[in-house]
């Protein structure tokens, strides 16, 4: 079954149960994906595509939960939270922090990366290599302390 077909079950079963929170969801990602599949490129959407069709979705929600936070608007934030949740759904098991802190370790010693200045290398390939099972925050800030420890 294609991610498409899936993301289609999936709002079916959204619909017959009544669930809000995931047919919200599943239709910010099935319009996201239309916007991609009509911005005349002409190629096909990959998996890893669709993976960070549904990564971008997230972290805008992200955002704006942070904001509704910070705002004390906790009607607003709830909607998010749910939101994201199901958006979560969609993307790859998350890396474990012990297995994210050893994989950019390995990546630091393959590279040689010894200050700073080697961040820019350090983060190309560890984003590469996580692919979605990591968030781009979380993966600085372990490659800063990395870098910085050193």
């Amino acid at each position: 079954m294609t991610f498409e077909e899936q993301l289609m079950q999936d709002l079916k079963g959204a619909m017959k149960e009544k669930d809000q929170a995931s047919l919200r969801g599943i239709r910010a990602l099935k319009a996201a994906i239309l916007v991609r599949k009509t911005d005349g490129s002409g190629t096909d959407i990959s998996a890893d595509e669709y993976i960070k069709i549904a990564q971008k979705l997230v972290k805008q929600r992200k955002e704006s939960l942070d904001i509704y936070e910070k705002q004390n608007r906790e009607d607003l934030a709830a909607v998010e939270r749910e939101e994201i949740e199901v958006l979560e759904r969609y993307l790859p098991a998350k890396l474990e922090a012990s297995e994210l802190n050893q994989m950019i370790k390995d990546i630091v010693e393959e590279v040689g990366a010894t200050s700073m200045k080697d961040m820019g290398r350090v983060m190309g390939l560890a984003n590469a290599k996580a692919a979605g099972r990591a968030d781009g925050k979380e993966i600085a800030t372990i490659v800063k302390a990395l870098l910085q420890g050193q």
